[in-house]
């Protein structure tokens, strides 16, 4: 913990902080410091226990995903607030355990809105990997009728699994595309140049004509 006190910057921190993110250390910092540590499941789980943002980051880049029960990998997604450790918690962890398809559909159906978000990531990632099973159609019904006025992160991931279904599913890109065009969610979101946008119709548009090149 005096290690990652000592990496502390305040211009780093004011940077995230406009994201909502509490911590001032450089990732590549923090990334060297977990290829020393390697793997260690113990102490991972003691560096999540401190409720630090930045030690809660290195926890995720050295722990044991498959180590982790059902019900510690919740706990701990309720508990990741910061939109950061959300994303590494739910990349990095749960994308890798066993018990990730339960944990979609739990977290799919939550109330909570940050929540909610975790489980849509999920399903975007099935949407590329794993679609047998999956109503996809039915995805489109729900994204259709809330992604508008859904809280930003929730939103973000729906859009994600819109762009995702209409890149990898040819049979549903037609209506994936007029939802983006009729939604507008992300249209107007700043891109650096070099990057596609979020925007679901140029996002799609982009990675297919990239596939087919």
């Amino acid at each position: 913990m005096d290690e990652l006190a000592a990496l502390e910057d305040p211009k780093i921190r004011a940077v995230n902080e406009k994201h909502g993110d509490d911590h001032g250390v450089n990732l590549s910092k923090l990334r060297a410091i977990a290829k020393r540590l390697k793997t260690q499941q113990d102490l991972a789980r003691q560096l999540w226990a401190t409720g630090d943002t930045t030690a809660r980051l290195l926890a995720l880049l050295i722990c044991r995903p498959k180590a982790f029960e059902r019900d510690e990998l919740d706990a701990m997604l309720r508990e990741a607030r910061t939109p950061k450790v959300h994303d590494w918690l739910v990349n990095y962890a749960v994308k890798k355990s066993p018990h990730a398809e339960d944990l979609r559909l739990t977290w799919f159906a939550d109330q909570d809105p940050v929540v909610a978000s975790a489980g849509w990531a999920l399903t975007a990632d099935r949407v590329l990997k794993q679609p047998a099973g999956l109503d996809l159609a039915g995805l489109l019904d729900v994204i259709e009728a809330e992604m508008k006025a859904a809280p930003d992160r929730l939103q973000w991931e729906m859009n994600h699994t819109l762009a995702q279904i209409g890149i990898s599913h040819p049979e549903h890109r037609a209506r994936a595309l007029a939802i983006g065009e009729r939604l507008g969610v992300l249209e107007d979101y700043p891109t650096s140049p070099g990057c596609t946008s979020p925007y679901a119709p140029t996002w799609i548009h982009e990675i297919v004509r990239r596939q087919s090149a």
